[in-house]
């Protein structure tokens, strides 16, 4: 069978199982049982075990667990109440101070934690009563949140980037610098939205801030800044060359964890217990992705697709800008069903040869990827971010926080097309600070 028509009937046959409800692991491992099995024989079911292990067998991917664990030590803490009420005392004059403290929380929220919804529930939690109650709109209050919540999966320390990073054995050290500028890029871009917003609505009264003292201001920091500290310890260990990502990870975890302990008093072994068995199953749910997703890949190759998908898209005449535009439309609709992990891990091994062989930088690439998951995060069906808004904030209906993240969709789409325009703004600070890249 033409290997063309064979990835046709793959990707067919992916979507039809992962859409029956059947998790994503087992289903890329069901998908590649079943046309080794038809297409390659017995022999190769032989493979899949040694595959699976196989994959596993990456000492950079100890870093997800710990990094997972880092985030939910700060999760479990009021660290992001506290960090949301510093930058609301320190940037209360600012205009939109609210607003600004609000996306300014998320994104360092994310540097902590790693996590979309753990900082969408961090902050909103906060954030949302708060502005709502100085009558902002209910779209900005929520979208404002839910999209600000996207940026943990690209502001580093960022899972996805791992994922990405192994999948494509790129360097993650490099792929965490370049997903800084891009991060403050799209900051940028939520808060003028969210400030434009609420003028147009007629809002210009909300955004003056309250006033607080100096006393009210410093009593906060020491609540917060240990914290910080360590997430800027932890990048500078990564730029820096100090450690390997997974070494810093495990500091990184143990440190927050201390610092939870001990700041904020958390020694019930029952919420220890809890915030452990959750960091287990987000791993282990992780790692079996990336394991399955490693026997797909081996089947794709096995069955000569994804060497013939990259020669027959080397074949075409076609300018790589409307290449770009045609990979950005998949990976966007990919992330409307699929979470960010899996489609890092069923699609890098397809696009990679391609992207490289177009001319792309794969570490400018990973952020065009990655924002495209973060618009998945905040648009149906899946939305993971919309519903864990919805869960916090009840009374503010559904279509409303849709039609309120709508916008910072938009935002999204200008930040990736600035990123075409300028893809320095990528890739400028690795090679400054890690010199040129060898792809």
């Amino acid at each position: 069978m033409d290997p063309l028509l064979l990835g046709i009937l793959v990707a067919t046959v992916t979507i039809l199982i992962l859409f029956s409800g059947i998790s994503v692991a087992n289903g890329l491992l069901v998908v590649s049982a079943i046309f080794l099995l038809a297409f390659d024989g017995f022999r190769s079911l032989e493979l899949i075990p040694e595959v699976l292990f196989g994959k596993l067998d990456n000492f950079a991917l100890l870093s997800i667990p710990m990094f997972i664990l880092m985030g939910a030590a700060i999760a479990s803490t009021r660290a992001g109440a506290d960090l949301y009420e510093a930058l609301d005392r320190w940037l209360t004059r600012v205009p939109g101070g609210l607003i600004v403290s609000n996306l300014g929380a998320c994104a360092l929220f994310a540097a902590m934690s790693g996590s979309s919804p753990a900082t969408c529930a961090a902050i909103g939690k906060m954030g949302i009563p708060e502005m709502r109650k100085r009558n902002f709109p209910d779209g900005v209050a929520a979208g404002s949140i839910a999209a600000g919540g996207t940026l943990g999966i690209l502001i580093p320390p960022s899972i996805t980037m791992i994922v990405y990073g192994i999948a494509t054995e790129t360097s993650i050290g490099r792929l965490f610098i370049a997903g800084v500028l891009p991060g403050l890029l799209l900051v940028s871009l939520f808060m003028a939205w969210s400030i434009f917003a609420t003028w147009r609505q007629g809002g210009i009264d909300v955004l003056a801030g309250r006033t607080f003292s100096w006393k009210e201001k410093i009593e906060v920091l020491p609540r917060v800044i240990p914290f910080l500290l360590v997430i800027l310890g932890v990048l500078y260990a990564l730029y820096g060359g100090v450690a390997t990502p997974s070494e810093t990870a495990a500091v990184g975890a143990l440190l927050c964890l201390g610092l939870a302990i001990v700041i904020y008093r958390m020694t019930d072994m029952g919420t220890i217990w809890i915030m452990l068995r959750d960091s287990t199953k987000e791993s282990v749910m992780i790692l079996f992705i990336i394991a399955a997703a490693g026997v797909f890949s081996y089947m794709l190759s096995s069955l000569f697709i994804t060497q013939s998908i990259a020669a027959w898209i080397g074949t075409l005449e076609v300018n790589r800008w409307v290449l770009m535009l045609y990979i950005n439309i998949f990976l966007l609709i990919a992330g409307f069903f699929l979470p960010p992990v899996a489609v890092i891990l069923m699609a890098a091994p397809i696009l990679m040869p391609i992207i490289l062989g177009a001319g792309f930088d794969p570490y400018w690439f990973a952020v065009v990827l990655t924002i495209n998951m973060e618009i998945g995060l905040i648009s149906p069906p899946v939305g993971l971010n919309l519903y864990v808004i919805n869960g916090i904030a009840p009374e503010i209906p559904l279509k409303t926080i849709l039609k309120g993240s709508l916008p910072y969709v938009a935002c999204m789409i200008i930040a990736i097309l600035i990123l075409c325009l300028f893809p320095g703004i990528a890739t400028w600070l690795p090679d400054a600070l890690m010199g040129a890249a060898v792809t």
